[in-house]
């Protein structure tokens, strides 16, 4: 935990020449009033808008509809969160003392707002062109796998799908454990396939929405395969 931002700004790939502005994305608001909410809010509008431009360059002839749907994918707190795991954004983050004890750092909602936070803090240090190649930097595995075929369907059908087509059995969801007070819960998924010993997790402030991430995971490993 609180490992040197510094470090963090090296993965980026941006140098900050205000490093409070990093300081401050870090920061959640359980530790005091100068915390990251400002830059999130910044951060929300940034990536919005260049995953719309990238997505546009990617597929100059979808409609509307369909690239606001392949954005929304993108950016919603699932993916953010995916996204800050990947840089091991939860080690740098500094958090209150209640929040330290439930694991703050790992929770989906913290780790989204704050990678908002970095990336509003990026744009406020160096502007919008090194704003632009960082979230570029950051997206382009997701960008690269993003199809319009896909757009349209959840990843509980998108599973569905996949595994009838090759006459599987279709998969199972549990939920393991819920979270938190009843206004912000976390619950806790469990997809399983029947044919095989395979399982895959999911969270999400809704047993729906950790179905849906236990789908996209097993996917993700079925796919590949």
């Amino acid at each position: 935990m609180n490992a040197d931002p510094r470090r963090l700004a090296r993965v980026l790939g941006h140098e900050f020449a205000r490093p409070e502005l990093l300081e401050q994305a870090l920061t959640h608001r359980s530790v005091g009033p100068n915390n990251n909410e400002r830059l999130e809010f910044l951060g929300d509008a940034l990536i919005g808008l260049l995953i719309a431009e990238a997505l546009g360059h990617r597929f100059p002839e979808a409609a509307e509809g369909t690239l606001s749907r392949l954005r929304a994918s993108l950016v919603k707190r699932e993916s953010l969160a995916k996204l800050a795991r990947g840089i091991e954004l939860g080690d740098y983050m500094r958090l209150g003392a209640g929040e330290l004890r439930t694991g703050g750092h790992a929770r989906d909602s913290i780790l989204a707002d704050a990678l908002e936070a970095v990336l509003g803090a990026v744009y406020l240090d160096g502007g919008f062109a090194v704003a632009n190649t960082v979230v570029a930097k950051l997206f382009a595995e997701r960008l690269e796998q993003t199809s319009i075929d896909r757009s349209g369907k959840d990843p509980k059908t998108r599973l569905q799908e996949f595994l009838q087509a090759r006459k599987r059995p279709l998969p199972g969801y549990t939920v393991i454990t819920i979270e938190g007070d009843q206004h912000a819960q976390s619950f806790t998924v469990v997809c399983a396939l029947g044919d095989a010993d395979l399982t895959t997790r999911g969270t999400g402030t809704s047993r729906r929405r950790a179905e849906q991430a236990a789908a996209e995971a097993m996917l993700e490993i079925l796919e590949h395969e």
